[in-house]
């Protein structure tokens, strides 16, 4: 088998999500890896998956994966269990939650399913910069059959992952490199180690939270925080809100464009921003046209938000996300 055109790294999970409606969605195979890779199908691309998961990720998961055509050859399973879940609830379809499941269950009175006993709620911690935990990313992960591919996006991963592996694409001969920024160092602790990080990326895509946590006392306006990361030499920087739209920045031509949110029915977030990503990604390879990248990118996560799941979008009728970019383009706007 070839080398697959694009490669994705990112994380799978186990997900547990209650919808703004009440319906929940119990211990199924999730991650941001596998919304991007939906993403990349959807215009005729079949990434390159690489991720780590503990011995107790299912192993019909995987091979479904490999049932619907998905290269897994770069999912790497450990000898130890890992914790994957993930809990989210909804209290309105742009505000997930993944505090006490037994609260949120008990709200619809649903039962708490055993998949999430044991749960923790404790908040989120920031990423080490001394300890890499078990699932970062390392040399290794790469597959020598994946060598030859010129694209990869990461998605949000942690610190170490994040930092290590553009620089392990590169020497594997992988030239256009899009990175996710990990929730776990977007923090102003974490300052001194952004330059580095994007320097040499193709693009550097974020939440509008995100960035603003990060330039936290050191910036106010939006569009200075975005051309101080574009001058750590990174080609694009991507801002993103599901409820605003999406900010682009051109290094090169230092050109500045807004873009509103498509008008859908919002009803699952989860990681949207993947389906935006690996959608983004593959146009990029093709036409290296920004704006045209931002569209596609833009009409995808229009069809991720309106259903529930990561391969949600393989189900929609063909040809809507090219119509849907193409509305777009009237609101696109020059800043």
């Amino acid at each position: 088998m070839p080398a697959p055109a694009c490669l994705l790294l990112g994380r799978l999970q186990r997900d547990t999500i209650i919808t703004a409606d009440g319906k929940a969605r119990i211990d199924q195979a999730g991650g941001n890896l596998l919304y991007a890779a939906a993403a990349c199908r959807l215009w005729g691309e079949n990434a390159g998956l690489i991720a780590r998961a503990g011995s107790n990720f299912p192993a019909e998961w995987l091979q479904d994966l490999a049932d619907k055509g998905l290269d897994t050859r770069g999912i790497r399973i450990l000898e130890q269990p890992q914790d994957l879940r993930r809990f989210i609830a909804y209290s309105d379809p742009f505000t997930p939650r993944g505090d006490r499941p037994i609260k949120h269950f008990a709200k619809w009175g649903l039962p708490l399913p055993k998949a999430l006993l044991n749960y923790g709620t404790e908040l989120p911690k920031p990423d080490s910069k001394k300890e890499r935990n078990a699932l970062t990313l390392k040399q290794q992960d790469l597959p020598l059959e994946y060598r030859g591919a010129k694209l990869a996006h990461l998605c949000p991963l942690d610190y170490f992952s994040h930092s290590l592996m553009p620089a392990v694409l590169r020497d594997a001969g992988v030239s256009q490199i899009t990175l996710e920024a990990g929730s776990g160092y977007m923090h102003t602790n974490f300052w001194n180690e952004i330059p580095s990080l994007v320097n040499g990326l193709s693009a550097f895509i974020t939440e509008e939270p995100l960035l603003k946590e990060l330039f936290s006392g050191r910036a106010e306006g939006l569009w200075d925080m975005i051309e101080a990361i574009a001058s750590y030499n990174c080609a694009a920087v991507i801002v993103r809100s599901a409820a605003r739209g999406y900010w682009l920045y051109e290094a090169a031509s230092r050109r500045r464009t807004q873009l509103p949110p498509y008008p859908a029915r919002t009803y699952d977030i989860t990681d949207y921003g993947s389906s935006f990503c690996g959608a983004l990604a593959i146009e990029l390879s093709r036409s290296q046209d920004w704006r045209r990248a931002l569209l596609v990118g833009a009409g995808t996560a229009s069809l991720a938000v309106e259903g529930s799941g990561p391969f949600y979008i393989m189900d929609t009728l063909p040809g809507l996300a090219e119509a849907r970019a193409r509305l777009l383009e009237e609101a696109l706007k020059t800043i």
